[in-house]
């Protein structure tokens, strides 16, 4: 293993673009600490408690938004308008048709996102500064002071995103989904010291601590086995004469991901379950409180009702990412098709009913692995630590990702590899 790590810095290549991926976090980490001017920090820090949508974002932002930094909304309007346009893309023909255009369609589809990005980021950040405002938050409450506070946050993800980018382009691994692995890590050292504090106050022993940590390695077991998970089907391709050549001939086999919908349901379900709560904090009326507290996070109500979401965004975003009739008409074409299938539509059933079956098995876990903190700390005893699916779905499988990368780079060197 050593050796193999030691291979990483003897490629320039490799070891400049680790370098680069680095320089890019530790400005990422230092915007962290640079704070939005005529905000009260004493107020913000008041308004994080457990269960709201701030604690979520601020999970992802790596400590930011309670700090309240130029980089307080992290890159989740980024996320949102990319979300946005997958969802489009197969309704809108001309998204779709960009789709289907290589590398051309490509870039109009991110010109798209960039600019939805900008949208969506002044709307979230004007709606955040007025609830400031609102919670008399703000050094000078004038509409003018929540116009350039939102004018600074939107600032501070239109960097973030540049910075996504050049480390995708210059750097190793997707720049955005590493921007949030990097603040998810950066909350570590946090947790750590929690649970030192408890055993150094007693509040906790030393088999609940080694309970916990057997725990969180069975939960990232879990995740790696899901994220690698897949269902290959057997295709076989006819063998075709095209003037003196033959083509076709060769086997091979289609993937299906058990977990296809990656962490997309989660966060959508998190986010709906959430909102209740977040509202009840800006207004003060009694049955919109009793409401919020019946969605409190890990309540039996906000449990379910969290595995039910789950389950229906993973079919529902796996359908729209997933174009199965489309994969069998492509096949079709090439001359593919599975053994003991027909072609055209009963390969299109036979690849749907499968995918149902996988879909089923995936929606579980995601529900297993989501709603499991809810019973981690009546378990070990230990609160305050957040060990959630959200946060390790997207941390193993960004790792998985950039580990993968780095392999083939080195493999094309002729450098042996450290993934077996």
């Amino acid at each position: 293993m050593l050796d193999s790590l030691s291979n990483i810095f003897k490629i320039t290549e490799l070891r400049n673009k680790i370098l680069y991926t680095l320089l890019m976090f530790a400005v990422f980490r230092a915007g962290i600490h640079i704070p939005v001017p005529g905000v009260d920090a004493s107020v913000i820090e008041s308004l994080f408690t457990s269960g709201n949508l701030f604690g979520l974002l601020d999970l992802f932002a790596g400590g930011a938004l309670s700090k309240f930094s130029i980089f307080a909304m992290s890159i989740t309007p980024y996320i949102n308008a990319s979300i946005i346009m997958q969802l489009l893309t197969p309704v809108v023909p001309m998204f779709e048709a960009w789709g289907k255009d290589g590398e051309d369609g490509r870039k109009k589809i991110a010109k798209v996102t960039r600019y939805g990005t900008v949208v969506l980021g002044f709307v979230q950040a004007f709606g955040m500064a007025y609830a400031l405002r609102a919670n008399q938050a703000l050094v000078n409450n004038s509409l003018f002071s929540v116009f350039v506070i939102a004018i600074i946050l939107t600032a501070g993800t239109c960097l973030l995103m540049w910075i996504g980018e050049r480390i995708t382009a210059y750097g190793i691994g997707n720049g955005i989904s590493l921007i949030i692995f990097a603040g998810i890590v950066a909350r570590l050292p946090d947790g750590l010291q929690t649970i030192y504090q408890y055993l150094q106050t007693g509040t906790i022993n030393v088999f609940q601590a080694i309970l916990f940590a057997l725990i969180a390695v069975l939960m990232i077991v879990m995740v790696v086995a899901a994220t690698q998970g897949q269902r290959r089907i057997p295709i076989q391709y006819a063998k075709r004469v095209v003037g003196r050549k033959m083509y076709g001939g060769h086997s091979t086999f289609l993937p299906l991901k058990v977990n296809q919908a990656g962490v997309i349901p989660i966060i959508f379900a998190s986010s709906i379950l959430m909102f209740p709560v977040t509202i009840a904090q800006f207004i003060d009326i009694p049955w919109v409180k009793t409401i919020a507290d019946a969605f409190t996070w890990g309540t039996p109500l906000q449990t379910v009702l969290y595995a039910i979401l789950i389950f229906g965004f993973t079919y529902f975003y796996t359908a729209i990412s997933f174009n199965i009739i489309e994969m069998a008409d492509n096949m079709k074409k090439y001359g593919g098709f599975i053994p003991g299938i027909r072609a055209g539509k009963p390969t299109a059933d036979y690849v749907d009913s499968v995918m149902t079956k996988i879909t089923t098995g995936g929606a579980a876990f995601l529900a297993f692995i989501a709603i499991l903190p809810n019973f981690l700390g009546m378990i070990t005893g230990i609160q305050g630590v957040y060990f959630g699916g959200t946060a390790l779905l997207i941390v193993v499988g960004v790792a998985l990702d950039t580990m993968q990368q780095i392999e083939s780079l080195m493999v094309t060197r002729h450098y042996k590899g450290f993934v077996k």
